[in-house]
Protein backbone atom coordinates (compact mmCIF):
# COMPACT_ATOMS: atom_id res chain seq x y z
CA UNK A 1 0.00 0.00 0.00
CA UNK A 2 2.99 2.70 1.10
CA UNK A 3 4.81 2.25 -1.99
CA UNK A 4 1.76 2.28 -4.49
CA UNK A 5 0.56 5.85 -2.44
CA UNK A 6 4.43 7.10 -2.42
CA UNK A 7 4.50 6.37 -6.20
CA UNK A 8 1.34 8.33 -6.29
CA UNK A 9 2.73 11.21 -4.85
CA UNK A 10 5.82 11.45 -7.18
CA UNK A 11 3.44 10.85 -10.13
CA UNK A 12 1.61 14.18 -8.82
CA UNK A 13 5.10 16.12 -8.69
CA UNK A 14 5.19 14.79 -12.57
CA UNK A 15 8.04 12.41 -12.30
CA UNK A 16 7.51 9.57 -14.43
CA UNK A 17 6.72 6.51 -12.61
CA UNK A 18 5.75 3.02 -13.82
CA UNK A 19 5.11 -0.06 -11.93
CA UNK A 20 7.82 -3.30 -12.83
CA UNK A 21 6.42 -5.29 -10.47
CA UNK A 22 3.13 -5.86 -7.79
CA UNK A 23 2.17 -8.62 -6.12
CA UNK A 24 -1.66 -8.96 -5.29
CA UNK A 25 -2.24 -12.07 -4.50
CA UNK A 26 -5.86 -11.27 -5.59
CA UNK A 27 -6.28 -8.36 -2.91
CA UNK A 28 -8.81 -6.05 -4.75
CA UNK A 29 -7.52 -3.16 -2.51
CA UNK A 30 -4.68 -3.51 -3.71
CA UNK A 31 -5.38 -3.68 -7.11
CA UNK A 32 -7.51 -0.65 -6.92
CA UNK A 33 -4.67 1.04 -6.06
CA UNK A 34 -2.75 0.60 -9.25
CA UNK A 35 -5.71 2.48 -11.27
CA UNK A 36 -3.63 5.44 -13.00
CA UNK A 37 -0.49 3.57 -12.98
CA UNK A 38 1.27 2.62 -16.72
CA UNK A 39 2.49 -1.12 -15.47
CA UNK A 40 4.86 -2.45 -17.35
CA UNK A 41 3.76 -6.29 -18.72
CA UNK A 42 5.65 -9.38 -17.52
CA UNK A 43 7.19 -11.66 -18.80
CA UNK A 44 6.07 -15.74 -19.15
CA UNK A 45 8.51 -18.48 -18.18
CA UNK A 46 7.81 -21.90 -18.79
CA UNK A 47 8.71 -24.09 -16.31
CA UNK A 48 7.58 -28.12 -15.29
CA UNK A 49 4.40 -27.38 -17.40
CA UNK A 50 3.77 -24.02 -15.54
CA UNK A 51 3.61 -20.63 -16.79
CA UNK A 52 5.61 -18.21 -14.35
CA UNK A 53 5.12 -14.47 -14.84
CA UNK A 54 8.31 -12.28 -13.71
CA UNK A 55 9.39 -8.95 -13.79
CA UNK A 56 10.53 -7.79 -17.33
CA UNK A 57 13.89 -6.28 -16.79
CA UNK A 58 14.59 -5.13 -20.56
CA UNK A 59 10.46 -3.97 -20.90
CA UNK A 60 11.39 -1.74 -18.45
CA UNK A 61 15.34 -0.35 -19.50
CA UNK A 62 13.61 -0.33 -23.23
CA UNK A 63 10.94 2.51 -21.63
CA UNK A 64 13.56 4.35 -18.81
CA UNK A 65 11.16 5.67 -16.55
CA UNK A 66 12.25 7.71 -13.80
CA UNK A 67 10.74 5.74 -10.94
CA UNK A 68 9.80 1.99 -10.97
CA UNK A 69 8.17 0.20 -8.51
CA UNK A 70 9.19 -3.13 -7.61
CA UNK A 71 7.24 -5.26 -4.37
CA UNK A 72 8.84 -8.18 -2.80
CA UNK A 73 12.71 -7.48 -3.26
CA UNK A 74 13.11 -11.38 -1.86
CA UNK A 75 11.39 -12.70 -4.44
CA UNK A 76 13.18 -15.99 -5.92
CA UNK A 77 12.84 -15.98 -9.94
CA UNK A 78 11.76 -18.27 -11.67
CA UNK A 79 14.80 -20.85 -13.31
CA UNK A 80 15.77 -19.61 -16.49
CA UNK A 81 15.54 -16.18 -15.80
CA UNK A 82 18.42 -13.51 -16.28
CA UNK A 83 18.55 -13.44 -12.87
CA UNK A 84 18.18 -15.81 -9.45
CA UNK A 85 16.87 -13.35 -7.53
CA UNK A 86 14.67 -9.80 -8.42
CA UNK A 87 17.18 -7.92 -6.06
CA UNK A 88 19.58 -8.62 -8.63
CA UNK A 89 17.31 -7.58 -11.34
CA UNK A 90 16.88 -4.51 -9.03
CA UNK A 91 20.64 -3.69 -9.02
CA UNK A 92 20.41 -3.77 -13.02
CA UNK A 93 17.82 -1.57 -13.27
CA UNK A 94 19.54 0.95 -11.01
CA UNK A 95 23.01 0.44 -12.88
CA UNK A 96 20.95 2.06 -15.76
CA UNK A 97 20.23 5.38 -13.72
CA UNK A 98 16.23 4.57 -13.20
CA UNK A 99 15.66 4.78 -9.04
CA UNK A 100 13.40 2.32 -8.06
CA UNK A 101 11.24 1.59 -4.69
CA UNK A 102 10.89 -1.12 -3.25
CA UNK A 103 9.61 -3.24 -0.48
CA UNK A 104 10.91 -6.00 1.75
CA UNK A 105 9.90 -7.68 5.26
CA UNK A 106 12.30 -8.14 7.86
CA UNK A 107 12.82 -11.59 8.10
CA UNK A 108 14.25 -11.44 4.54
CA UNK A 109 17.10 -9.68 6.09
CA UNK A 110 20.17 -11.81 5.94
CA UNK A 111 21.83 -11.10 8.23
CA UNK A 112 18.56 -11.22 10.76
CA UNK A 113 17.96 -14.63 9.23
CA UNK A 114 19.42 -16.78 12.40
CA UNK A 115 17.28 -14.55 15.05
CA UNK A 116 14.29 -14.74 12.98
CA UNK A 117 14.69 -18.60 12.87
CA UNK A 118 15.11 -18.87 17.21
CA UNK A 119 12.17 -16.13 17.45
CA UNK A 120 9.58 -18.05 15.02
CA UNK A 121 11.10 -21.33 14.74
CA UNK A 122 10.61 -21.25 10.44
CA UNK A 123 13.68 -20.73 8.25
CA UNK A 124 13.42 -18.23 5.73
CA UNK A 125 14.70 -19.44 2.16
CA UNK A 126 14.56 -16.14 0.88
CA UNK A 127 16.74 -13.55 1.63
CA UNK A 128 18.51 -10.02 0.79
CA UNK A 129 21.77 -9.06 1.60
CA UNK A 130 22.47 -6.54 3.78
CA UNK A 131 24.74 -4.64 1.37
CA UNK A 132 21.69 -4.04 -0.89
CA UNK A 133 20.20 -2.15 2.50
CA UNK A 134 23.02 -0.48 3.00
CA UNK A 135 23.33 1.32 -0.63
CA UNK A 136 19.84 2.69 -0.71
CA UNK A 137 19.61 5.96 -0.60
CA UNK A 138 16.29 5.73 2.09
CA UNK A 139 14.58 3.50 4.24
CA UNK A 140 11.28 4.04 5.16
CA UNK A 141 10.09 2.00 8.07
CA UNK A 142 5.84 1.04 7.88
CA UNK A 143 5.47 0.48 11.71
CA UNK A 144 2.45 -0.94 12.48
CA UNK A 145 1.50 -2.36 15.63
CA UNK A 146 0.46 -6.43 16.06
CA UNK A 147 -2.70 -5.72 16.84
CA UNK A 148 -3.10 -3.64 13.54
CA UNK A 149 -1.73 -6.06 11.71
CA UNK A 150 -3.55 -8.83 13.24
CA UNK A 151 -6.42 -6.85 12.38
CA UNK A 152 -5.92 -6.61 8.63
CA UNK A 153 -5.26 -10.18 8.85
CA UNK A 154 -8.62 -11.09 9.87
CA UNK A 155 -10.16 -8.66 7.10
CA UNK A 156 -8.62 -10.22 4.36
CA UNK A 157 -5.60 -7.87 3.54
CA UNK A 158 -2.57 -9.70 3.68
CA UNK A 159 -3.75 -13.33 2.94
CA UNK A 160 -7.33 -14.50 1.91
CA UNK A 161 -9.45 -15.59 4.89
CA UNK A 162 -8.79 -18.84 4.77
CA UNK A 163 -4.83 -18.61 5.43
CA UNK A 164 -5.17 -15.55 7.44
CA UNK A 165 -6.07 -17.75 10.81
CA UNK A 166 -3.33 -20.56 10.12
CA UNK A 167 -0.58 -17.16 10.28
CA UNK A 168 -2.03 -15.52 13.03
CA UNK A 169 -1.81 -19.16 14.80
CA UNK A 170 1.23 -19.43 13.78
CA UNK A 171 3.63 -17.51 12.19
CA UNK A 172 2.18 -14.09 13.05
CA UNK A 173 1.48 -14.31 16.36
CA UNK A 174 1.02 -11.59 18.27
CA UNK A 175 4.49 -12.89 20.53
CA UNK A 176 6.78 -12.81 16.63
CA UNK A 177 5.15 -10.12 15.45
CA UNK A 178 6.12 -8.07 18.38
CA UNK A 179 9.57 -9.41 18.10
CA UNK A 180 9.90 -9.03 14.15
CA UNK A 181 8.97 -5.13 14.94
CA UNK A 182 11.50 -4.62 17.22
CA UNK A 183 14.24 -6.13 14.58
CA UNK A 184 12.54 -4.09 12.17
CA UNK A 185 12.96 -0.52 14.22
CA UNK A 186 16.34 -1.48 15.51
CA UNK A 187 17.49 -2.17 12.32
CA UNK A 188 16.92 1.07 11.35
CA UNK A 189 17.53 3.05 14.27
CA UNK A 190 20.85 1.53 13.43
CA UNK A 191 20.71 2.82 9.51
CA UNK A 192 19.78 5.85 11.14
CA UNK A 193 23.36 5.81 13.24
CA UNK A 194 25.57 5.06 10.68
CA UNK A 195 23.99 7.94 8.05
CA UNK A 196 24.73 10.69 11.10
CA UNK A 197 27.89 9.34 12.01
CA UNK A 198 29.15 9.66 8.13
CA UNK A 199 27.59 13.34 8.42
CA UNK A 200 29.73 14.01 11.12
CA UNK A 201 32.51 12.50 9.98
CA UNK A 202 32.31 14.27 6.16
CA UNK A 203 31.54 17.33 7.82
CA UNK A 204 34.36 17.47 10.35
CA UNK A 205 32.10 17.43 12.98
CA UNK A 206 33.81 16.46 16.47
CA UNK A 207 31.47 14.64 18.48
CA UNK A 208 29.87 12.07 20.36
CA UNK A 209 26.74 14.24 20.01
CA UNK A 210 24.17 14.33 22.96
CA UNK A 211 21.19 12.65 21.99
CA UNK A 212 19.11 12.11 24.84
CA UNK A 213 19.57 12.07 28.73
CA UNK A 214 22.60 9.90 30.40
CA UNK A 215 22.47 8.90 33.88
CA UNK A 216 25.72 8.04 35.96
CA UNK A 217 25.39 5.28 38.95
CA UNK A 218 28.72 5.28 41.43
CA UNK A 219 28.53 2.04 42.70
Amino acid sequence: YEMLMAGRARLADGIDVVVGVVETHGRKETQALLDGYEVIPRRQVEYRGRTLDEMDIDAILKRRPQLVLVDELAHTNAPGSRHPKRYLDVQEILAQGIDVYTTLNIQHVESLNDVVAQITRVRVRETVPDSIIDEADDIEVIDLTPDDLIKRLHEGKVYFPNTAQRAIENYFSPGNLTALRELALRRTAQRVDEQLLNHMQSHAIPGPWAAGERVLVCV
